[in-house]
């Protein structure tokens, strides 16, 4: 297949030095570096592409995810035993999810708690089973999914209201540097704002979070405009990079908002506990990651970048194929390390 893309920028006057570069059309291969059954599974989630025709009809989208998560739902049980019950923490529905086989001696005083993925409007059910079950059963221990307040019915701050409060909840069981806090995609952005969030209200921050697939930046850099061409899509045909998320979620915030943009804020990103950020080398976020990953080194935040060559956004929800196990064994390690323990 072809590519061809433009990679445009903004350019001030004086630098004339930066310009737009015409990449001229060629043959991307697969990364070397995947597995068989990596290349297996990309031809599935090709197949799996939402059609052009759901983009902007919300219940068309909540319709296809939900059957798209069901499906990687029905993927993770064929490789994990878990147990699931849905309750309310703190007035919001959740899912707390454990290994079937018990919660490991070592994460009896621990608990994680998950913020699914799903552009900030869909994603609740098995979208956050998907993300919370193989955690669970790989780390041996409770994952709590929040089934946050959803848009374009909500604005934020509700998701960072909705996951505080289970925050807030879990704090009566459990110390704050026993508790981590993990999502994908929306989720991701939505760990960082929640963070922040539970920093405004006064509450001592999490052990450690992760911030996967999307982070509490707006988008930048050139993943933005590589990411459609490298995994089979279109290029970004915007001239520059708006600077807040183009999402109706976050409608008139304002990118020097702390508590909704956290890791373009220092005093914000300096406030952050161990952070860990995940996603595949083709993933749209993969620049906003790694400038959220260099900020926090700057100002001695304790964190840890990891990238997946050749695989795009959100890749891990697909568990047939070792990078997804391998992807869940380093969440499963960073939490182990960073998360309070019974005789801390």
């Amino acid at each position: 297949m072809k590519y061809l893309f433009a990679a445009a920028m903004l350019i001030a006057p004086a630098m004339s030095s930066a310009q737009e570069v015409a990449v001229p059309a060629f043959t991307l291969p697969a990364s070397n570096q995947l597995s068989e059954a990596a290349r297996q599974v990309l031809v599935r989630m090709k197949a799996a592409t939402a059609p052009a025709e759901i983009a902007g009809d919300v219940a068309k989208q909540r319709a296809y995810y939900q059957s798209y998560n069901d499906d990687r739902l029905a993927e993770m049980r064929r490789h994990f035993d878990t147990t699931e019950r849905h309750t309310k923490l703190g007035g919001v529905p959740v899912d707390i999810v454990e290994p079937s086989a018990g919660i490991a001696d070592a994460n009896r005083n621990r608990v994680l708690i998950n913020v699914h993925g799903g552009a900030f409007m869909w994603g609740s059910g098995s979208g956050a089973l998907v993300e919370a079950i193989p955690i669970a059963a790989t780390m041996g221990i409770k994952v709590v999914t929040v089934d946050y307040r959803l848009t374009p019915e909500h604005r934020y701050p509700a998701a960072s209201e909705d996951v505080a409060a289970v925050y807030r909840a879990l704090l009566k069981d459990y110390p704050a540097q026993s508790i981590g806090i993990y999502g994908c995609s929306a989720g991701g952005v939505i760990t960082a704002q929640a963070t922040a969030w539970i920093r405004k209200q006064g509450l001592a921050p999490p052990g450690a979070i992760g911030t996967f697939c999307g982070t509490g930046a707006s988008y930048s850099g050139d993943s933005p405009y590589l990411a459609g061409p490298t995994t089979g899509g279109e290029p970004l045909a915007v001239p520059a990079l708006p600077a807040t998320l183009p999402t109706p979620y976050l409608a008139g915030v304002a990118a020097k908002d702390g508590a909704a943009y956290p890791l373009l804020s220092d005093e914000e990103s300096r406030a952050m506990p161990p952070t860990l950020l995940l996603a595949g080398g083709r993933d749209f976020a993969v620049s906003a990651l790694t400038l959220a990953h260099r900020r926090l080194a700057r100002l001695g935040v304790e964190s840890e970048l990891q990238l997946f060559d050749g695989l795009p956004h959100a890749f891990f929800v697909w568990p047939d194929m070792p990078e997804s196990m391998e992807a869940y064994a380093i969440i499963a390690r960073f939490f182990d390390r960073h998360l309070g323990r019974k005789d801390q």
